[in-house]
């Protein structure tokens, strides 16, 4: 556990130590294990990998004073600190938007950023959908139900059990309501930081992600938000590429790490 002001941020490090640093960064209403096939790609790459539980998830403590976007990339940050940065950063979903705010505060604590299923074009949503949203975000088993729906290209072999113990930990007391609070507006406008991020950037975007009418076109809003950045589109995945194709993402992950840390990739105007 990190203690940081507000609560406790539950952590956990494989890899060999004093190796570069990889820290993975979940979306809304997961934990730190949605990076279980990722980390073993990543530490046979030569990495340490962090993966944590972001405010009222998880293991972290419940009750803070906020959860959005902007407060997770501080804990981010301390981190990376604790763990003896500089570190790629990895964000899953809301996770991106938190990872982009870390890089733009601390630019000589981020060597890159990989930024998957990243909303970066502001939904206009129908009444039904927002009361679909709502209802998702106060039951459990709604909760979960949608989570199911965003896999498209597969899901991984534990998946069954691994939706059982998130439905256990969003029944917890007191832990729906993060989740419908890193909505706020802050997690939304972390593209107008993206410009004073100085790091390289990878944007991942599943073709089918569920989440966003045209994913091409969000992929490409949020690449265009930083100095320099790269789209991979994963064709038939949805919001989860890197659990639903595993094969194909992860080592892309890797690479790109391995190529921040060796600067092969440098951002325009640094």
């Amino acid at each position: 556990m990190l203690t940081v002001p507000g609560g406790e941020i539950a952590y956990e490090v494989d890899g060999p130590p004093g190796a570069p640093l990889v820290v993975c960064v979940h979306g809304m209403g997961a934990n730190r294990h949605a990076f279980r096939l990722l980390t073993p790609v990543l530490t046979a790459a030569g990495f340490a990998v962090a993966r944590m539980d972001s405010r009222g998830h998880g293991d972290s403590s419940p009750d803070w004073p906020t959860y959005d976007a902007e407060h997770v990339g501080q804990d981010v940050l301390a981190l990376v600190r604790h763990l003896g940065g500089p570190a790629v950063l990895v964000g899953s979903s809301i996770g991106a938007a938190a990872i982009t705010f870390a890089a733009a505060a601390a630019p000589d604590q981020v060597t890159g950023l990989v930024l998957m299923g990243a909303a970066a074009i502001p939904p206009r949503l129908s009444l039904l959908q927002r009361l679909g949203a709502w209802a998702s975000q106060h039951s459990p088993r709604l909760w979960i139900t949608y989570y199911r729906s965003l896999f498209k290209a597969g899901r991984p072999a534990d998946f069954a059990a691994d939706t059982d113990r998130l439905l256990a930990q969003l029944r917890r007391p007191g832990r729906m309501a993060p989740v419908m609070a890193l909505l706020a507006p802050t997690s939304v406008w972390w593209t107008q930081r993206a410009a004073d991020v100085r790091c390289p950037a990878l944007v991942m975007m599943g073709t089918h992600d569920p989440d966003f009418r045209d994913p091409v076109a969000e992929a490409q809003a949020a690449a265009a938000a930083f100095r320099r950045a790269e789209v991979m589109m994963v064709e038939n995945a949805g919001h989860y590429p890197f659990l639903e194709l595993p094969d194909v993402v992860n080592p892309a992950i890797a690479r790109f790490a391995t190529q921040a840390f060796e600067g092969a990739v440098r951002p325009t105007g640094a």
